[in-house]
């Protein structure tokens, strides 16, 4: 059996997380071994990881950069693994440049973000661009999550002849919520069986543009009285000064609820009628494969692969403006609750002929076995 050792930034609750954790779970019983290298401790995915009884070993480059570098190279130079895949900026950098001090010089990095001007420190900006003048070297391949990631970084510097798409996978068996666990949260929540649930989910991040959806809410909130607006993920919560003051100034803040990070994802879904992905900038939005799993009528931005996600089972808006996202949101709100349902069905249904962890897995093992001849 091969070993495939990955390497990624941290074990927080996000899309490469996520994409990580499914993708180690389909391969279970397949001809590939799979383990893990964080290189910060803790975060909301960690638990998930141990459940799913995923070898992981955490580092802390946070408190001590040197000695944890060298600690990556000495753990890839024990492992002996066939490939060293690595997922995100730092990631790709250290894990990278770790992988092929060890002797490994099968280097897979990971792209995930799509808009290189938005959504990042000067930090980020000058790590991606040392990456880019590394990528001829460093790795064999660089899976871009979506085509939109390909085209931006090979557009700042990155080696395009080694860049290849693969689309996220779902499971999809894990993407399910009963009826009572959709009740429940409502009620929770204070929301009546009458109000239409509009929900966002994503962290309090410049890149996921929380003000978009806010302000777009609140031109909402005015033409449609039974209009509730449920908003999920890290930071997003009753402490976020910043956000409240947002919310308060539209005039309608007993419409919004706000639930932090969660880690009953699908429960939150059920919970709404239709999800908004109010981004500025995004590679391929795993949000809008979930809430399409959980058969939502979807209104995104125009941001990465979320139109071709989405296809003509969403609705598409520019981003950056509350105008356009209000309007679009304010076609599904007046659509029939048929309308809605099929919209949703017609959803899963392009999530399951496409996207599903499989496809995904059969093609992340097709470059196992590129790379490893």
């Amino acid at each position: 059996m091969k070993k495939v050792l990955h390497v990624i930034s941290g074990l927080k609750v996000g899309g490469a997380e996520m994409v990580l954790l499914r993708l180690i779970m389909s391969s279970r019983g397949r001809p590939y071994s799979h383990s893990v290298i964080s290189l910060t401790p803790g975060g909301g995915m960690r638990q998930r990881f141990a459940d799913a009884a995923v070898d992981v070993i955490e580092l802390d480059f946070k408190r001590n950069p040197l000695v944890a570098f060298f600690r990556l190279v000495k753990i890839i130079r024990e492992r002996q693994p066939d490939i060293v895949q690595t997922w995100m900026y730092h990631a790709d950098l250290l894990g990278g440049v770790a992988a092929r001090l060890a002797g490994c010089t099968n280097v897979i990095w990971g792209i995930r973000t799509t808009d290189v001007q938005a959504g990042g420190s000067r930090a980020t900006t000058l790590l991606r661009n040392l990456c880019a003048k590394l990528s001829s070297r460093v790795p064999r391949f660089i899976v871009c999550a979506a085509q939109a990631s390909k085209i931006s970084h090979a557009a700042v510097g990155y080696d395009a002849r080694r860049m290849i798409v693969v689309p996220n996978g779902f499971d999809l068996s894990r993407l399910t919520a009963s009826a009572d666990q959709r009740s429940t949260l409502r009620a929770d929540c204070g929301f009546a069986d009458e109000d239409l649930v509009v929900g966002s989910l994503g962290r309090f991040n410049q890149a996921k543009d929380p003000k978009n959806f806010v302000l777009a809410a609140g031109l909402l909130a005015k033409q449609f009285a039974n209009v509730r607006f449920l908003m999920v993920g890290r930071d997003i919560d009753e402490s976020n000064d910043e956000l409240r003051t947002w919310i308060t100034e539209t005039g309608n803040a007993d419409r919004f609820v706000l639930l932090g990070e969660r880690s009953d994802v699908p429960v939150c879904l059920a919970a709404m009628d239709v999800f908004c992905l109010s981004s500025r900038t995004e590679g391929f939005p795993n949000v809008i494969g979930e809430a399409m799993a959980m058969r939502l009528p979807c209104v995104t931005t125009d941001v990465g692969d979320a139109a071709l996600l989405v296809a003509e089972t969403g609705t598409v808006v520019p981003k950056e403006s509350p105008d356009a996202l209000a309007d679009g949101l304010a076609k599904v709100v007046q659509m029939s609750g048929e309308g809605r349902r099929q919209l949703g069905e017609k959803a899963c249904a392009r999530l399951y002929a496409e996207f599903s962890m499989e496809r995904a897995r059969d093609r992340f093992e097709s470059l196992y076995k590129k790379i490893d001849k």
